[in-house]
């Protein structure tokens, strides 16, 4: 597992990260063209700073900061060595420090072009492995090699969401099609205090830590995403929208993957649906959606729980847990505790490295770009 991961898993580990980068650059380089162009919207970022904003956030926390051995005791307002654009004349912090840049104003930004970026990339690169060979092999030592390798993980699957909502093809591939329909199941978790919150050893994120008990009632909740066959009958009923990437055709329902349509298939997992959505079909059903803490019990503890093509929206908003600190990322998780939901899970898009039950994502309920669904408990 990647927060575990020693340096030399962690070279191969941000090897792989950096092709699966540029494959999906390529992808909208040629879906795109030259100018690599698209519509300024709050789901959507420009290619090219994606791709040069990725080098910068692995430059700005590994070759060019003087703390990178101090680990989560670095100072993050540490003065910085020169980026290595300086010598072009080109000030990287202005074009691409998210904390700084507002998202609509990336759209006005002279950003280097392709050849130059990728140029960057590579470098930026070979001098983060090459200082990962020098760097302890410890926790405190690869912390920042870690976080530069799970940003680069996360944006490699915003891609996929951007390229779905642009009907490019990325190369995501296509989900199996269950040629039998899924049992309905749920399983039955008994009453349980749990410590919900990361503790021991290895890479955590910021609001992950702060473990504490919580005493979790007994409840029974679905072995698996809600599916398609379960969710469209409140559509049909007239009670809810035809949902994103889905129409309605003589022939049935289909679903738009990457610019195709194609048959849904009704036992998959409902996709690319808001916490909105999921709650109103609960309230439809009488059931409700799991808690954090029931999710993750169930997640660690009930045989026949299955998770990970859909992230799942829970009960719960994004909040600190007890004694939060925020890491030297500090826009990591702080500026976000504003009452968006917590995913649990992953999705299909999801690195396997990133995968794991005590992880929470976080997005707006409104959101419908991302691979999301959910599950249910019985109340």
């Amino acid at each position: 597992m990647a927060r575990h991961a020693d340096r030399a898993t962690l070279v191969s580990a941000l090897v792989d990260a950096r092709e699966r980068t540029l494959r999906q650059f390529a992808a909208f380089e040629h879906a795109l063209g030259p100018s690599l162009r698209v519509p300024c919207a709050p789901e959507l970022n420009l290619p090219l700073w994606e791709l040069g904003h990725i080098g910068w956030f692995a430059d700005w926390w590994i070759a060019r900061n003087p703390q990178l051995g101090r680990g989560l005791q670095a100072d993050p307002l540490v003065a910085r060595s020169p980026a290595r654009q300086v010598a072009r004349g080109v000030d990287a912090e202005a074009l691409y420090d998210s904390s700084a840049i507002a998202h609509d104003h990336r759209w006005q930004l002279d950003l280097p072009d392709a050849e130059t970026t990728r140029a960057d990339l590579s470098a930026s690169l070979a001098q983060t492995l090459a200082l990962l060979w020098e760097a302890p092999d410890d926790d405190t030592g690869l912390y920042f090699f870690r976080l530069a390798l799970f940003h680069e993980d996360m944006h490699a699957e915003a891609a996929v969401y951007m390229a779905q909502a642009l009907g490019i093809d990325v190369g995501h591939p296509s989900p199996p099609v269950r040629a039998e329909p899924v049992e309905v199941r749920t399983v039955h978790v008994p009453a349980n205090r749990w410590t919900l919150g990361w503790s021991g050893p290895g890479f955590a994120f910021d609001n992950e830590l702060g473990a504490h008990p919580i005493d979790v009632n007994a409840f029974e909740i679905d072995a698996g995403p809600v599916t398609w066959a379960r969710y469209l009958p409140m559509v049909d009923a007239g009670l809810a929208s035809v949902p994103r990437y889905l129409r309605r055709t003589p022939r049935g329902w289909e679903t738009q993957r990457f610019g195709t349509w194609q048959a849904l298939d009704l036992q998959a997992p409902a996709c690319h649906l808001s916490a909105t959505e999921a709650q109103a079909w609960c309230r439809w059903t009488g059931r409700r959606l799991p808690t954090e803490a029931e999710w993750e019990v169930a997640a660690h503890t009930a045989p026949g729980f299955a998770w990970g093509e859909v992230w799942e929206w829970t009960a719960n908003a994004f909040a600190p847990f007890p004694g939060f600190a925020p890491h030297p990322y500090r826009d990591y998780s702080q500026p976000w505790f504003d009452g968006r939901p917590v995913l649990k899970g992953a999705s299909s898009a999801t690195h396997p490295r990133m995968r794991h039950p005590q992880y929470r994502n976080y997005f707006p309920a409104e959101r419908t770009d991302i691979l999301a669904g959910f599950r249910s408990v019985r109340p």
